[in-house]
């Protein structure tokens, strides 16, 4: 280039324009080492020179920002300045909450990526920690949910990270076993594809006996376990008659 010319800049469809160059370079998303070889492979093309040696530096940034949103700690917005991975933009967001699902959306280009939590947490795969050159949208959804309700030690809606391993037992296991008046029968609330609610009894005391295969469960499902109202009954007269004994046995009559 001529002395006290200006650096060239990188243009709005990512190439720079050098002089004697008839077309501009690609240059968004390389590296300085790459853009160098493209140079001086379209310096040798164009036959201006015959063993160009091309240096680049990168004299200035502009930077570009990158949105990190859904089930992170703290959603943000911030600027690209050099080289940010996907990684580094989650912890930019304070990582996961306890919400996050099982991927990642990485939206660059009009075009969506999902990256499987898995790969890029668990397993460190670089090959999924993609370099992020600003102007991405990076979404964290919840998990899907399973509801449990009813005669339950702690009723709730619980994430659902891996359908296969959904089911009623452990739906039990997870809001902490049953009250001493659950129903033997509990039931399943579905929504089949037209919206149409649907109720599956559910024989929960053979699933828990291990006489019945145990019922895999859905997301967006809700699991009813009703009460034993004959039971509770039964139990209620049970402990009047022992009150009453232990009255009339100490010399104490009490009518209610």
């Amino acid at each position: 280039m001529p002395p006290n010319s200006p650096a060239p800049r990188v243009e709005a469809d990512g190439t720079i324009h050098l002089p004697l160059l008839k077309d501009g370079v690609q240059a968004a998303g390389a590296m300085p080492r790459d853009l160098e070889v493209s140079i001086a492979q379209s310096l040798k093309t164009e036959q201006i020179l015959v063993d160009p040696v091309v240096k680049v530096t990168v004299v200035e940034y502009h930077s570009r920002p990158i949105s990190v949103m859904g089930a992170v700690k703290k959603p943000v917005v911030f600027q690209s300045v050099g080289a940010v991975t996907l990684l580094d933009a989650l912890a930019r967001a304070e990582g996961l909450t306890t919400d996050a699902g099982t991927e990642v959306l990485v939206t660059r280009d009009q075009q969506v990526e999902r990256v499987p939590l898995n790969r890029l947490m668990k397993d460190a795969d670089p090959a999924v920690n993609f370099v992020l050159h600003g102007g991405e949208e990076i979404r964290v959804p919840e998990a899907g949910k399973i509801f449990v309700v009813g005669n339950v030690h702690k009723p709730g809606a619980f994430a659902v990270r891996d359908t296969a391993d959904s089911s009623v037992l452990r739906l039990v296991a997870l809001s902490e076993g049953l009250m001493p008046y659950a129903a033997k029968r509990a039931y399943v609330y579905r929504r089949d594809s037209s919206g149409i609610k649907q109720e599956i009894p559910v024989e929960l005391d053979k699933i828990l006996e291990r006489k019945s295969p145990d019922v895999p469960l859905q997301v967006d499902d809700v699991l009813y376990i009703p009460d034993n109202k004959n039971r509770r009954t039964t139990m209620t007269v049970i402990d009047r008659v022992t009150s009453f004994g232990a009255s009339t046995a100490s010399g104490i009559l009490i009518w209610h």
